[in-house]
């Protein structure tokens, strides 16, 4: 089954011969010639041993070479006179004899009383696997054909009235299809993954996938958990902590989550929202209904300079209220930190902000109410769990400026509800983006210094902390040098890097939202949460080593005050074609849901969710990008299958398949 579903990743048409006159440079084209001469040829500089074949049909001549392959002259398997089709990108010889040349061409002797179109490599659409180790493409397709016409029997493990439902093709005949397609399949379908075929399989993947996801939430759903009260006494404490008007999309999201907690079953949501929207207040409003039915809440975040402004901001407006808030981080000393665990265990701390350090063992809530995670995307889903086991099921808020599609982000967080604030607060005006060069650094710095003399700040964020022998980027160090000494000398410029101790990192950070720092030079440790309104350029030097995400993070350290704010991109000399795509992308929007489908677009979803830790399965057939609308189909299937379930027999058989089968084969958590 394994075998079966590891689909081609792509198709090639070697349905006609081309004769060898109509061969285009750089083009694949499938030929039946005849060998003229073969043999082993050793080059004279450097000693390389090259296989050559010369060949011909009626319209002209064509050469084809092999390297490292001695096996072809020692079995003798070229003879001339015999008739062999050959399929590759064919060249031009760069010696002068003005043939075409294919460079380790595929190719498959046909025998004489044999017919090309029984092959399965030639006179046909050939699929192209990707290679496994020890094993080429050309023999998973025989041995793929072996099993399929041994296969005689497949039990089909879609319900039946999901099969007549949505018209798909029977299992064997999708698996047969897939493989080997029929000669009159466009082979631009077959390239999209838009055949019958494929689309019946990607939907099956999809389905069983969305079951597991969709028995994964009812499981959640059946434990009871903390229900919260909303009195006027808890919605006047709401009122207090407000430091501004909310938008209409705060409002919508704290209505759903107010909702929840208000249910005897836990919270769990997800919620998204662009950098700048307002998130966190509305996380922490959220906290305050917890904290007004006595109960505590802790707050995870992933870098300590993150922690620290939450915890000073988060404690300016809790102190309306009087709600007692702490901070626990890795570098405390040890009595601070055993005042803090002692305190916290005797519900004398009502919100705890940190780090990884939440998840110690000795951390012990009297009684956690509410956990917030902040930039959910650099937490692991077992981390998630580690520290609601902290509480009796506690309701759980997750968060993330990683704004993905709503049907993607209800596959990849399956037990979450989703929630997005898809609107800025009023006055933000949008940062004007720019890619600048080398050649323009001087007038780069001219603009950082007009800014400043504005009474504004700004960022130089660099890819390294110190320069690299092997690389020839700009790091914090030497940038730091250049810019205080030479550049800046009348400015207050100061750095921040991840290595530095947390005393060092805070007393930073805290001279430039002070405002005492003018210019501050970093590392992407401001990435995440950094809010300095006064901030108002963002330099990103060598911006082409950054992705899309990462570029969008630290572009949204400015423009969090009402005054127009920059981001200048320093790209350096040699730019991917996938790099410029990404500056390109910056350059023409802010807009953080489109800037997350380029990304998708760009990286594919693996790439863009990153490892299991995320949570995100392996899957072998399906693309959530390019299938967004089988996904979703697929979706509505399989909650429908599992709110309105068969017969409990047939039920039960159905989940058996799911574990043993799709688990196994997936890594599905437990579903039932």
């Amino acid at each position: 089954e394994d075998l079966l579903y590891n689909l081609p990743y792509r198709y090639e048409d070697r349905t006609h011969f081309q004769k060898v006159k109509d061969l285009q440079p750089g083009l694949r084209a499938s030929i039946l010639v005849q060998v003229l001469t073969a043999g082993l040829m050793i080059t004279r500089k450097s000693r390389l041993r090259i296989f050559d074949l010369a060949a011909r049909d009626e319209s002209g001549i064509v050469r084809c070479k092999w390297f490292h392959s001695e096996y072809l002259a020692q079995r003798k398997i070229f003879k001339p006179g015999q008739k062999v089709i050959f399929y590759g990108k064919f060249e031009v010889d760069p010696y002068g004899t003005g043939n075409l040349q294919a460079i380790n061409p595929e190719f498959e002797i046909v025998d004489e009383d044999a017919s090309a179109v029984d092959s399965l490599e030639m006179g046909r659409v050939v699929p192209v696997y990707e290679s496994i180790k020890g094993c080429t493409s050309r023999l998973l397709r025989r041995i793929v054909h072996s099993v399929l016409e041994e296969l005689k029997e497949v039990t089909d493990p879609l319900p039946v009235e999901i099969l007549s439902r949505r018209g798909l093709v029977p299992r064997r005949e999708a698996l047969k299809e897939a493989h080997f397609p029929s000669p009159e399949t466009p082979l631009d379908e077959l390239n999209h993954f838009r055949t019958r075929a494929l689309q019946r399989l990607i939907f099956e993947e999809l389905f069983f996938l969305e079951v597991g996801m969709a028995l994964k939430r009812r499981k959640a759903r059946s434990f009871p958990g903390v229900q919260f009260q909303t009195s006027p006494t808890v919605r006047e404490a709401i009122k207090r902590i407000l430091p501004f008007h909310p938008t209409a999309a705060q409002k919508r999201v704290l209505k759903e989550m107010v909702d929840d907690i208000c249910r005897p079953i836990p919270m769990n949501r997800l919620l998204q929202g662009d950098v700048g929207c307002g998130k966190t207040i509305v996380a922490l409003e959220t906290g305050a209904i917890a904290i007004e039915n006595g109960y505590q809440t802790a707050f995870l975040v992933p870098t300590e300079i993150l922690a620290e402004q939450h915890y000073f901001n988060t404690r300016g407006i809790y102190s309306k209220n009087g709600y007692s808030v702490a901070l626990l981080k890795s570098g405390l000393k040890k009595t601070e930190r055993r005042e803090v665990l002692d305190r916290l265990a005797q519900g004398q701390i009502q919100m705890l902000i940190g780090t990884h350090a939440l998840l110690e063992p000795d951390v012990q809530f009297q009684k956690l109410g509410l956990v917030l995670i902040d930039e959910q995307h650099r937490f692991g889903v077992m981390q998630r769990y580690r520290l609601m086991k902290k509480g009796e099921r506690p309701h759980t808020l997750v968060m993330t400026a990683t704004p993905i599609p709503r049907t993607l982000a209800m596959t990849l967080y399956g037990d979450l509800d989703v929630s997005i604030i898809d609107e800025l607060p009023p006055n933000r005006s949008p940062v004007l983006t720019r890619v600048v060069t080398e050649e323009e650094r001087t007038s780069t710095y001219r603009f950082l210094r007009d800014q400043v003399r504005r009474g504004r700040q700004g960022y130089v964020v660099c890819p390294l902390v110190e320069e690299s022998e092997k690389i020839d980027l700009r790091a914090v160090s030497k940038t730091f040098e250049h810019l205080s000494h030479d550049v800046f000398p009348d400015l207050k410029v100061d750095w921040l890097h991840g290595r530095m101790k947390s005393p060092e990192k805070e007393a930073a950070m805290q001279r430039f939202v002070s405002g005492h720092t003018q210019v501050l030079v970093s590392t992407t440790v401001i990435e995440v949460g950094v809010d300095v309104a006064n901030a108002s350029v963002m330099l990103i030097e060598h911006a082409e080593r950054f992705g899309l995400a990462q570029l969008h993070q630290l572009r949204g350290r400015v423009g969090r005050g009402t005054t127009r704010s920059y981001c200048l991109l320093m790209k350096g000399k040699k730019v991917s074609e996938e790099a410029q795509q990404r500056l390109q992308c910056m350059v023409e929007t802010t807009d953080g849901f489109k800037i997350a489908e380029k990304d998708l677009e760009i990286r594919g979803p693996g790439e863009f969710f990153g490892t299991k830790q995320a949570g995100l399965p392996s899957l072998k057939v399906a693309n959530l990008l390019r299938d967004a609308d089988i996904l979703e189909a697929a979706r509505r299937e399989a909650v429908n299958y599992v709110d309105h379930p068969p017969s409990p027999e047939e039920f039960r058989s159905f989940i058996t398949h799911l574990k043993t089968s799709w688990q196994r084969r997936y890594g599905l958590v437990s579903v039932g």
